[in-house]
């Protein structure tokens, strides 16, 4: 049975676009933006390398790794990662942030040189009048700051990425003079930074949009990054259309940490473009790179937080069960992974679970007992289901196995019929 036959997608029929630009690029700001969560706990550097090999797996191109001009170790932690990728042959790129500064260029430079290794500069400066107001800065000041800090970098043969912060509350004009100023000065990328969560779908294409038609004409060898955060709940959709505006590049953060409610959750961003065919990755080591994420930082997965939550692929309802075991029944596994569920839990290096619990059906039950090897007779199924039904929540391992405990050990069904023969 041909799988596109079963399932009619009418995401594909309304007309859905594609990126302009092929492949879409990835940045990992992880250790870097997804560590300015209050909540986050910084991780040793070996648990931040462990995380970087992870995000190779997954084909991301930029791993941010930290702000050398910081303070602290930051200079000396950045510097062993960067080390540490380079001896272990790691193809993605360290990149490095930094503000539109002389003091924090000039550490990553000398970064690059001693460890032999052209890194990224993600380079920043706010723009929206707003934040013009509050640090009293005029434009002129801002595009010298501009101006320096590219050429510094470019000069010692840093990748620049220019980025302007809160991008979408700024003036069109205040934008095409900072961009057109940053790629005069050689930045060989811009990126639009929805600094606080402010923009919507349309918002966000009509500003790549703008500056993409910018970017076309001052150089169109120049690239365009969207870095968007989580505030209004819309930055996966934010970023598609993005890139469906004309965005090369897409920034995110491992389980979506980051400043306040935190950035575009990169392992969504990546299911989102593996299911609409803008990718073509293997994300089996996904569940594995946000469950560390988890770990390292200190920031839980809600059991609801989609694909890689406790109760992404999990089920206690009867009648989803039902149809679970149905399809299994057919000889299907991609079948079984997708009759209730719109993600394949497989494509993640997940699978489908069935529990027993007041929702339950008798097949829950026996597809439980199926799995841990455990005969489904008549009497095991009328217990765990009364058991089920009595219950105000979904029965633990514990639980189940010692309802069974108190039960009698089933004869043998088939052993006193094999006898019988022997014996005629």
């Amino acid at each position: 049975m041909d799988p596109q036959r079963l399932v009619y997608d009418w995401n594909r029929t309304a007309g859905e676009g594609r990126p302009r630009h092929v492949p879409v690029g990835l940045v990992d700001e992880t250790l870097r933006d997804g560590l300015q969560s209050p909540s986050a706990v910084t991780p040793t550097l070996d648990e931040k390398f462990e995380l970087i090999v992870l995000m190779e797996r997954l084909g991301i191109d930029t791993a941010v790794i930290g702000i050398p001009a910081a303070g602290g170790s930051s200079r000396e932690d950045v510097e062993w990662l960067v080390r540490r990728m380079t001896e272990s042959g790691l193809t993605l790129r360290p990149g490095c942030a930094a503000r539109t500064l002389a003091s924090d260029v000039e550490p990553i430079i000398e970064i690059s040189q001693r460890v032999g290794r052209a890194l990224e500069m993600t380079t920043f400066i706010g723009s929206s009048p707003i934040r013009q107001y509050v640090e009293d800065w005029e434009l002129s000041r801002m595009m010298k700051l501009t101006r320096d800090a590219v050429t510094l970098g470019v000069r010692h043969g840093l990748h620049v990425t220019y980025v302007t912060e809160d991008t979408t509350r700024a003036r069109p004009e205040d934008l095409v003079a900072l961009y057109g100023t940053a790629i005069a000065a050689g930045a060989s990328r811009i990126c639009i930074c929805d600094t606080v969560g402010h923009a919507t779908p349309e918002g966000a294409a009509a500003l790549v949009g703008f500056l993409a038609e910018f970017v076309a004409r001052e150089n169109p060898s120049v690239r365009i990054d969207w870095h968007g955060h989580e505030d209004r709940g819309l930055s996966i959709a934010n970023s598609l259309a993005a890139l469906r505006a004309g965005a090369h590049r897409i920034h995110g953060c491992g389980l979506g940490v980051g400043e306040r409610v935190g950035n575009t959750p990169l392992d969504l961003l990546l299911v989102n473009l593996q299911l609409l065919g803008w990718i073509d990755r293997d994300l089996s080591a996904l569940s594995r790179y946000v469950a560390k994420v988890s770990a390292y930082l200190k920031v839980p997965i809600p059991d609801g937080y989609p694909v890689v939550g406790r109760d992404a692929f999990r089920t206690g309802t009867g009648v989803h069960a039902a149809a679970i075991v149905k399809a299994r029944e057919k000889g299907h596994d991609w079948l079984a992974d997708r009759i209730y569920s719109g993600i394949p839990a497989s494509m993640v290096g997940l699978a489908q679970v069935i529990e027993v619990g007041p929702m339950s059906g008798e097949s829950n039950v026996t597809f439980w007992l199926r799995e841990r090897s455990i005969a489904p007779t008549p009497q095991r199924v009328a217990a765990l289901y009364r058991a089920a039904k009595a219950s105000d929540h979904v029965l633990s391992e514990a639980e189940i196995r010692t309802i069974l405990s108190t039960l009698p050990d089933p004869a043998p069904a088939e052993a006193p019929a094999v006898e019988r023969r022997r014996g005629s």
